[in-house]
């Protein structure tokens, strides 16, 4: 098993005070609330580049709208939650 490393990184004194206060309010230590939120943060950024690189494949095979294509995609979107 692998044992816990530790990352040392400064906090301005308001940033220190939010931790405290949500690890408080959640009912964790700073550490621990600290760790979920770099392990949450990181998991978001891979999938943002995976997102990102499904996007650039798109555009590569072509699967691309115009700009006004995507416009009245919007809008018809918008008077059918109104409509509806």
């Amino acid at each position: 098993m692998n044992a816990p490393t530790s990352i040392t990184a400064p906090l301005d004194a308001a940033t220190l005070a939010l931790v405290e206060e949500v690890a408080r309010r959640e009912g964790v230590s700073p550490a621990v609330f600290a760790a979920e939120a770099i392990r949450r943060a990181a998991v978001d950024d891979e999938g943002f580049g995976d997102f990102a690189q499904a996007g650039i494949a798109a555009v590569q095979r072509g699967d691309i709208y115009s700009q006004e294509q995507m416009e009245r995609w919007f809008e018809e979107r918008v008077a059918a939650r109104r409509a509806g």
